[in-house]
């Protein structure tokens, strides 16, 4: 009786909107991080460009591996709309729907170096947007949540991953490149 009430008791942390909006913001951290690099690099192909190429953007990912150096300006400077975690989320939310739709009316096949650039924009402001995720997941969390909270923001994460990796290639060969950025 003692292990169906603490497994009723944890299944309970499942049911509250904090974890439900935790799940959200994880699928929305995961869905940009492919779109520089692996989606970008089939477009590419698609369109063309030599491998050569293709091969240096790896590098438009180098943002997620400094992230931990701008995560401390994130946490002193607070935006004057939403507080520290909100204000930052939409921040670098329209940054990064500014710099997708970029992309999207992008020639890769015409201007590589502008398409790099602009992927490199695109893994700059969402490798930030989600370190301001995780901390906005630390805060609204209570305690006893944050393990079922890692757990559901990482499922969200590797959902969007999935899908802006995968399913876009599916999406992409039905609509074209663009239209699948936008």
């Amino acid at each position: 009786d003692s292990i169906k009430a603490d497994l009723s008791s944890y299944l309970q942390v499942f049911k509250n909107r904090r974890i439900a909006i935790v799940l959200l913001m994880g699928f929305v951290s995961g869905l940009p991080r492919a779109l520089p690099v692996s989606t970008l690099q089939a477009w590419m192909a698609v369109e063309g460009v030599d491998l050569r190429t293709i091969g240096i953007f790896a590098i438009v990912a180098l943002p997620y591996t400094l992230k931990f150096l701008w995560s401390p300006i994130m946490d002193r400077f607070i935006p004057p709309f939403f507080g520290r975690r909100r204000g930052w989320i939409l921040i670098t939310q329209l940054l990064l729907i500014a710099s997708i739709i970029s992309i999207a009316f992008s020639e890769p096949a015409i201007s590589p170096l502008t398409v790099g650039v602009l992927a490199f924009i695109l893994s700059f402001f969402s490798a930030p947007q989600d370190i301001v995720i995780d901390a906005y997941r630390t805060d609204i969390l209570h305690a006893e949540e944050r393990g079922a909270g890692a757990a559901v923001a990482v499922m969200g994460y590797r959902i969007a991953l999935l899908i802006s990796a995968s399913l876009s290639l599916i999406v992409a060969d039905q609509i074209g490149w663009r239209n699948t950025y936008l």
